[in-house]
């Protein structure tokens, strides 16, 4: 799957989860200090890319996530 696909899809899936427009939302953006996620919002973060993929994901790997990009790169190797 091409990355800027699934860019635009976390986006929107960030964006829902953590009640911000998802213009606020780029491949940069630090998911702890820009976008004020917690561990919580992280693993709905998980749970959402899971059903939206339907893939599995490590939950120590998706915690350990720091930018929007580093979970792109992840989906773009495992999809």
């Amino acid at each position: 799957m091409e990355k800027q696909a699934i860019l635009e899809k976390l986006k929107e899936i960030i964006a829902d989860i953590m009640k911000i427009d998802v213009d606020g939302v780029t491949e940069e953006s630090r998911l702890k200090e820009d976008l004020k996620a917690d561990s919580l919002d992280k693993i709905n973060m998980l749970m959402a890319l899971e059903e939206a993929y339907d893939i599995e994901m490590d939950e120590d790997e998706a915690l350990a996530f720091k930018t929007v990009g580093d979970v792109v790169d992840y989906l773009s190797k495992e999809l």
